[in-house]
């Protein structure tokens, strides 16, 4: 008797948890259902202008059509993006903040002694939204035309060409450190508060070299300010097949990102999933392609999964990178 009384009781408890379990799904689904009901924070870490800056624009300003709703961006720039991402980790996991950052999300992990937050734990990675190519670009009074001028340039005067950074352990100093390291030459890091201010620093002949990523550099480039030289990408890029890629000369080398938008951790899943489906929705439009196509961004979106192995494989790489870069922060 003893022993059916104990089977009873379990019975009951598991019957009870079930049940809980299915009252939660069900209150999470609800509430992804009538999702969202106020304007939702998206938190881009960068400074406007940039390329983190107008893929989390143009993106979320679809979804907040697609959905009826507001999604107003709140540009939360400094320490290479660490403050932005704080501030979203400390924030409600309700689906009421999202962020949007680069791949130096993963690369400030390894830079800073101690961060306020684990990249790996206090975040839900929604989807990557673009993928990004960077170009090396000069000033014109650099006599260099080509990865090959540019490298016996800067070994005949080692130490003396500089290069620019939207900041320590930014994309431009990640990839101009790279660079320098498979070449084996010595250039000067210089940075600067944004990708955007670097460009025109290039521009107006402060530093000779930059190696950014194309749509920050459009401007210059087209305004004939800068000279292009090379891609980062392995393969030549659609808008402009005549500018060879650094692997051209530098067999192997290859410096791409991406941009992708996090709400914090604990957000219900039926939420993440929602901004996943909508985000899908948002770069499959054809003016959101045609956006992201004019400034040399290649549309990206996988599912939470998908995007949590790569934030994991990024992880990886990009302590190696760092290491060469030399980048620590406290």
């Amino acid at each position: 008797m003893q022993a059916i009384r104990a089977l009873m009781v379990l019975a009951g408890l598991t019957a009870g948890w079930m049940a809980g379990m299915l009252a939660c799904t069900s209150d999470a689904s609800a509430q992804a259902q009538n999702y969202p009901s106020r304007p939702v924070r998206v938190v881009i870490v960068f400074p406007p202008a940039g390329a983190t800056d107008i893929v989390g624009r143009v993106a979320y300003q679809k979804v907040g059509e697609q959905l009826g709703q507001q999604f107003i961006i709140d540009n939360r720039p400094g320490a290479g993006g660490t403050i932005g991402a704080n501030i979203v980790a400390k924030s409600p996991p309700d689906g009421y903040t999202v962020m949007v950052y680069s791949a130096t999300f993963v690369a400030t992990a390894h830079m800073y002694k101690k961060l306020p937050y684990d990249a790996l734990k206090d975040f839900i990675g929604i989807t990557p939204i673009a993928r990004l190519v960077g170009v090396l670009v000069v000033h014109p009074s650099l006599p260099v035309r080509t990865v090959k001028d540019f490298i016996a340039l800067a070994k005949s005067r080692p130490g003396e060409i500089s290069y620019g950074s939207a900041g320590v352990g930014a994309y431009q100093h990640l990839a101009g450190s790279l660079l320098a390291n498979t070449a084996g030459i010595k250039i000067v890091h210089v940075p600067y508060k944004g990708g955007s201010p670097a460009a025109v620093a290039t521009a107006a002949g402060e530093i000779q070299a930059l190696l950014t990523p194309i749509s920050e550099a459009l401007p210059q480039m087209k305004a004939n300010r800068v000279r292009s030289i090379a891609v980062s990408s392995d393969k030549r890029v659609a808008q402009y097949p005549d500018l060879p890629t650094i692997a051209e000369t530098l067999p192997g080398f290859e410096f791409v990102s991406w941009m992708g938008s996090f709400v914090p951790a604990g957000t219900p899943m039926p939420i993440v999933e929602k901004l996943n489906a909508e985000l899908k929705k948002a770069v499959a439009d054809p003016g959101v392609i045609a956006n992201f196509s004019a400034q040399s961004l290649d549309i990206m979106h996988s599912t939470p999964a998908e995007f949590a192995k790569l934030i994991r494989d990024e992880y990886v790489k990009y302590e190696s990178i760092v290491k060469i870069s030399g980048a620590r922060l406290d």
